[in-house]
């Protein structure tokens, strides 16, 4: 029953669009599945490396302007006078191209920051969010500052002569998102339940031990970090081409603390648990706005969050697993869990 419960979610939601016909709700459903895959991608760093990072919102926010620039072009001047114009490109490669770029960017700061451990990542993290907050914010020439990025396309697809398809409503917009969810819940799937998986989670569980049988610390926490930040990237351009609009505040500290609410309360180290988290705390802000004020629905918010972390504190998947019995040696599609004396 367990290998049914993802397939029997998948159906459920891919069915959303055609009995849901309020343009909020699907609104909603939009940009909270646009943040899960952001959550997905910060819960590989988290849940299974054990490394917190709360500048992630940076890849987000890089994947988001780099895929709404190679689309939209731009021209600026360098020092020296060295002048570069790029004319717009199809808007699927600024997509490819937004993950790429971010991955290299999870490269550098991993190699650079996981020399670290402990309060000094997380200082490492959140100083390179504001550096690039900063950066987006300044460099008006290139993203326009404050008065941000407009009229960004929308992703098309389509080959030449057989015709092309633009993601401009919600409905299409909304399989979209879905798609690019399965895809990167695939991916960290497969990635957590192979040797590289179980390399990661000995790193948590037990760094000095992993090291004393011969895992590579810098490797396999730089590897993650690629795999997330790419992720974190894909899920920026999907919000940057669906708003089409994007400003520096597209990387603002609260984006972060969104992903991390949906990791832990969901469940860190879960495949289910950014899915389950993300969708509660996507969607309390939605059923608050009915019935409470604007601030009252940041109180219920936090309650909710402290409840749930004083009553559930492995988060709501692991709970849910141990209710009803679950094999706790097996993961969320079936596979055994890694164990650090498994990594060879």
């Amino acid at each position: 029953m367990t290998r049914l419960l993802p397939w029997i979610a998948l159906v459920a939601f891919a069915s959303v669009p055609l009995w849901l016909k309020d343009p909020y709700l699907l609104n909603a459903f939009v940009t909270t599945g646009i943040f899960i895959i952001a959550a997905m991608s910060l819960n590989l760093l988290l849940g299974y490396t054990g490394q917190l990072s709360l500048g992630h919102v940076a890849f987000f926010g890089i994947g988001a302007y780099t895929s709404a620039l190679t689309a939209l072009g731009f021209d600026i001047e360098l020092i020296g006078g060295i002048r570069i114009v790029h004319e717009p490109w199809p808007v699927w490669l600024g997509f490819i191209i937004a993950i790429l770029f971010t991955g290299l960017c999870g490269y550098v700061v991993g190699k650079l920051s996981f020399r670290v451990r402990g309060a000094y990542f997380v200082i490492v993290t959140i100083s390179f969010a504001e550096v690039v907050r900063l950066v987006a914010l300044n460099w008006v020439e290139l993203t326009q500052g404050p008065l941000a990025l407009t009229s960004i396309p929308p992703l098309t697809l389509g080959l030449p002569g057989i015709g092309y398809f633009d993601f401009f409503s919600k409905q299409s917009n909304y399989y979209l998102v879905l798609g690019v969810v399965v895809i990167s819940y695939i991916i960290i799937s497969r990635l957590v339940n192979s040797r590289i998986g179980r390399a990661m989670v000995a790193l948590k569980e037990n760094e000095s031990l992993a090291v004393s049988v011969g895992i590579d610390v810098t490797r396999y926490l730089v590897l993650a970090a690629v795999v997330s930040a790419g992720i974190a990237g894909a899920a920026g351009s999907l919000y940057a081409h669906y708003l089409k609009i994007i400003d520096p505040d597209v990387f603002l500290f609260l984006y972060t603390v969104t992903m991390v609410i949906m990791v832990i309360t969901g469940g860190k180290g879960t495949l289910a648990g950014p899915l389950v988290g993300g969708l509660i705390f996507g969607f309390i802000p939605v059923v608050a706005r009915s019935f409470a004020a604007p601030e009252i629905q940041w109180i219920l918010y936090g309650l909710f969050m402290i409840l749930i972390v004083f009553v559930l504190p492995q988060g709501i998947v692991p709970a849910i697993e141990k209710w009803f019995g679950v094999d706790e040696t097996k993961d969320s599609v079936g596979a055994p869990k890694a164990k650090t004396q498994d990594v060879p």
